[in-house]
């Protein structure tokens, strides 16, 4: 049912949540909530949302900060959302340190989360670091073949030099600092580390600002079929 229809028939009364009516669009329903159209039972599966954020440096990839000195990336990007999107339940796709900037995914869409975080996945993020001493192909080359961490070893990774003092480098999963570690471990302590690719998808909105992925940059960029909305 499109939303324009599914807001008109709550506002009718013809729709109920556990047995009562409701008339309020954003009324939230439980996973579990029986829903149902004119007596009609519907299976409800909200449309898949993906958000391309551009998260700046001093603000923390969750919901609170513990040390409550540094806005959250939530509090910096629900605000600015028109209400047809500031109904959804929000998930941050995978974390970006306080001072890591760059491209941070959004979504309402919790199995999205799983295949975008799932090493299996193998969904490429690409990073460029600035860090300390002298880059050389030499000292990133181990990073082609996969080196091992204090966690196991890293996949190869693609590393390229754009300037004596700056590393792109791509990888294939998301461990806690890998790419800071990564770096770190070939002698290149990184000062400054920004995300501008995942997938396909490459940022392109001002710091701070974000924008909708189409169904077309979900599934052909990311590699994950979008939810179409809700059915009978």
């Amino acid at each position: 049912m499109p939303l324009e229809e599914a807001d008109e028939a709550i506002r009718a009364g013809r729709v109920t949540v556990g047995g009562r009516v409701v008339r309020q669009p954003l009324a939230p329903v439980a996973p579990d909530a029986v829903v149902r159209v004119e007596g009609q039972r519907v299976s409800v599966s909200p449309v898949t949302r993906v958000l391309a954020f551009h998260k700046p440096a001093g603000c923390v990839t969750s919901t609170v900060d513990a040390e409550e000195r540094q806005p959250t990336v939530f509090e910096l990007l629900v605000p600015s959302l028109p209400s047809e999107l500031a109904r959804y339940s929000w998930h941050a796709v995978g974390r970006l340190d306080r001072n890591t900037t760059g491209l941070l995914l959004f979504t309402n869409d919790e199995r999205f989360v799983a295949h975008a975080t799932a090493p299996e996945t193998k969904l490429p993020r690409r990073y460029v670091a600035r860090v300390q001493g002298q880059a050389t192909e030499e000292k990133v080359e181990p990073l082609r073949h996969g080196i091992r961490l204090d966690d196991g070893p890293a996949r190869p990774a693609r590393a390229k030099l754009r300037a004596p003092d700056v590393v792109e480098l791509t990888i294939t999963e998301g461990r806690h600092h890998q790419v800071k570690r990564m770096l770190g471990a070939v002698g290149l302590p990184v000062l400054a580390l920004h995300r501008e690719a995942i997938g396909r998808v490459v940022l392109d909105v001002p710091e701070g600002g974000w924008r909708v992925l189409g169904d077309s940059e979900v599934s052909e960029g990311l590699g994950y079929t979008p939810r179409q909305g809700a059915r009978t």
